[in-house]
């Protein structure tokens, strides 16, 4: 029986647009190195630093040429995805808050995680009205935890942001944990943790193609029908 949901966030429960696409593909290129699409791709998802870091060197560049650049493309990147959301508020995926609060109302506690940093991921959140821990807000979506990429020692594709979740919401078996994101590093990182479903959904930038071959337990069109897959399979 499934009691702990695991979600990502942009894309998967969170539309921002591509904002942060964009953000970070403008504060590679500014440090000399050209992005590819497909590279941004493999790396979203990602803890933002370490995509940095790689994709300045995929795109030709040297991450190590001085001792801040990896340091000053973040600084870079966070500035730029502040303007992004400011132009282009983000949004909820279109039935995400209601699932979180079904699930949460038929006792599965839902935890998100994101390659975001703690101060970006909250600052989206606080824009959502979205409220983490038991918090009060009038009309806000509680959730149970959130897990960021600079919180653990590596982020996806490694399972440590689920562990963390699990940690967090004191759930201590994998056979109940459900894991979906938008990207093939979400799924990867479910299998890695043990989950009992890992689930891959299109309302990212990804493709059904995109997914193919990555170990995923399904494939739906979004979080929205996450709930009627586990009646559907009585978990």
């Amino acid at each position: 029986m499934i009691t702990l949901a695991v979600f990502d966030m942009a894309g998967t429960t969170v539309d921002d647009g591509g904002g942060v696409y964009e953000a970070l593909r403008l504060a590679v290129e500014e440090t000399g190195a050209t992005v590819s699409p497909a590279d941004l791709q493999a790396w979203m998802g990602t803890e933002k630093r370490a995509a940095i870091t790689a994709l300045i060197e995929l795109g030709g560049g040297d991450p190590t040429l001085a001792a801040d650049t990896v340091d000053r493309a973040f600084d870079r990147f966070l500035a730029l995805l502040d303007e992004i959301y400011t132009a282009h508020p983000p949004t909820p995926i279109a039935g995400a808050p209601e699932t979180i609060a079904e699930l949460r109302a038929s006792g599965v506690k839902v935890a998100l995680t994101t390659g975001f940093s703690v101060d970006v991921a909250t600052g989206i959140l606080d824009r959502l009205g979205w409220v983490v821990g038991g918090g009060e807000g009038e009309g806000s979506l509680q959730l149970d935890a959130l897990v960021c990429g600079d919180e653990v020692a590596q982020g996806r594709p490694a399972p440590y942001m689920i562990h963390r979740a699990m940690e967090r919401t004191g759930v201590l078996d994998v056979a109940e944990v459900l894991v979906a994101g938008d990207t093939a590093v979400d799924v990867r990182a479910g299998a890695h943790a043990g989950a009992a479903i890992t689930i891959g959904v299109l309302s990212g930038k990804l493709d059904r193609a995109a997914f193919a071959g990555e170990p995923f337990t399904a494939l739906l069109g979004s979080v929205a029908e996450i709930p009627a897959f586990l009646a559907a399979h009585g978990a």
